[in-house]
C-alpha cells in the first residue's frame, strides 16, 4: 500500500493498472491493487504525459471544471488569465482549471505573416520570438516587404510584425535622405587633345521606391555611367582654355544632362558640380610659367604706374611751392622740426655750424 497527498492547489487523477478512474480533491489517499496517482498544479493546463485530454475530458467533473480551447493548423491563441495576458499557445488542444481563475482566448489568424491590428504591440514583447518577426524602420527610411518575394506594400517609419508563417518574409530598405555620388578620376580628352582627370559631384533622392528596384538594375551605377557621359560629351567639344576659363558651364551642361534621366532613373537630382580639373604634369609646369609670367608683368605695370603716380606728385608740389613762397616755407619749417626730433642723433661729417643754419632758416634768411 502506498499514501499519496494532493495539496489545495492540486488535482489528481486516479489509474488502476495504467487505466483512468477519475480525478481527486485535495487530501490524503491509500493506494494499493495496482492504483497510481498523477497530479497537476490547478495554475498549469491540464496535461499529463501517459493520457490524452480527450480522455480526461470525458469525466465530467473534469470538464465541468475546466475551460478547453483548440488551435487550428494556421492559427495561435492568445491566452488571458483574469483579464492579463498570459501567453500564445500555438497548434492543439489545451485545458486550463476554471474553478479559481477565468479563461479567455483570441484566436488569431495566421495563414499569412500580416497581423490584425487589433492585437496590441505590447503582446510581441510577451510572446516568444520564434513566432513573429520583427521590422524597424528608421525615420529616414522606406521599407520593401515581401512575401514569398513578391512586392507585398511599403512601409514608413515606425515598427511592424508580421507572423512567421510557411510565406517566406523578406524586407530591404531604401534610404530617403539626400544622397551624395562622387564621380572620380574620370580620364577625358579635350578637343585638342589635353588629357583631364575630372572629378565631379552630384546629389540625389530617391522618388519612386518601388519601382527604382523594379524597373532598374542598380540605379546608382546609371546615375554614375549618365554623368560620365555627359562629362565626355561636354569635354570632347571644347578645348582646354575653354574648360578652364568657364568650368561653371560643364556643371550647367552636365547638370542639365542628369535632370533629363530623373523621370527613368526615379531620382530627382538636386544638384551637381565640378570638384576638381587635374591637368597632366608638364600641362601644370607650363600653366604655371605662364601664369608667373602674367604675374610679374602685372607687379611692373602696378610699379611704374605707382613711380609715375609719385613723379607726378613731387611736381605738383614743387610747382605750388614755387608759386607760393608761404607754403615754401612752411614746407621747410616742417622739416625744421623733422631734425628738431632727432637732434640728439645728429652727427655733423666735416664740421659746421648746423644751429647758425637752422636759426638762419626760422629767421627767413636764404
Amino acid at each position: 500500500m502506498k499514501t499519496v497527498i494532493i495539496n489545495e492547489n492540486q488535482k489528481g487523477f486516479l489509474f488502476k493498472n495504467g487505466k483512468y478512474i477519475k480525478m481527486l480533491d485535495a487530501g490524503k489517499y491509500y493506494l494499493f491493487g495496482g492504483r497510481t496517482v498523477a497530479t497537476v498544479y490547478t495554475e498549469n493546463p491540464i496535461i499529463l504525459s501517459d493520457c490524452s485530454i480527450e480522455t480526461l475530458l470525458k469525466d465530467k467533473r473534469v470538464s465541468d471544471n475546466a475551460v478547453v480551447v483548440e488551435v487550428g493548423d494556421e492559427q495561435l491563441a492568445l491566452h488571458y488569465v483574469n483579464g492579463k495576458f498570459s501567453s500564445v499557445l500555438p497548434r492543439g488542444k489545451y485545458a486550463f482549471w476554471s474553478f479559481e481563475d477565468s479563461h479567455e482566448f483570441k484566436l488569431v489568424d495566421i495563414s499569412t505573416p500580416n497581423v490584425d491590428e487589433s492585437i496590441p504591440e505590447y503582446i510581441f514583447s510577451k510572446i516568444p520570438q520564434f513566432t513573429y518577426i520583427k521590422v524597424e524602420v528608421a525615420e529616414y527610411q522606406k521599407a520593401r516587404v515581401y512575401f514569398n518575394q513578391k512586392l507585398e506594400r511599403l512601409l514608413d517609419a515606425g515598427t511592424y510584425y508580421f507572423w512567421k508563417t510557411a510565406v517566406k518574409v523578406d524586407v530591404n530598405y531604401v534610404d530617403t535622405r539626400l544622397t551624395q555620388m562622387n564621380v572620380t578620376g574620370q580620364e577625358i580628352l579635350t578637343a585638342d587633345k589635353v588629357s583631364l582627370r575630372i572629378n565631379f559631384v552630384c546629389n540625389y533622392r530617391v522618388t519612386d521606391y518601388v519601382k527604382i528596384l523594379t524597373e532598374i538594375d542598380n540605379f546608382e551605377e546609371q546615375i554614375h555611367v549618365a554623368a560620365q557621359l555627359a562629362l565626355r560629351e561636354y569635354v570632347g567639344k571644347h578645348k582646354l582654355d575653354e574648360i578652364l576659363e568657364i568650368k561653371e558651364q560643364m556643371t550647367e551642361f552636365v547638370f542639365t544632362r542628369l535632370k533629363e534621366k530623373e523621370g527613368e532613373l526615379f531620382v530627382e537630382i538636386t544638384d551637381a558640380g565640378v570638384k576638381d580639373i587635374i591637368l597632366p604634369g608638364e600641362i601644370r609646369e607650363i600653366m604655371n610659367t605662364v601664369l608667373v609670367a602674367e604675374k610679374r608683368a602685372q607687379a611692373n605695370v602696378i610699379t611704374r604706374r605707382e613711380e609715375v603716380a609719385s613723379t607726378r606728385s613731387l611736381l605738383n608740389t614743387a610747382k605750388l611751392m614755387d608759386e607760393n613762397q608761404t607754403l615754401y616755407k612752411l614746407k621747410e619749417l616742417e622739416y625744421v622740426e623733422r631734425i628738431f626730433e632727432n637732434v640728439g642723433n645728429i652727427s655733423i661729417a666735416g664740421g659746421g655750424d648746423i644751429l647758425s643754419q637752422l636759426t638762419g632758416i626760422i629767421r627767413g634768411n636764404t
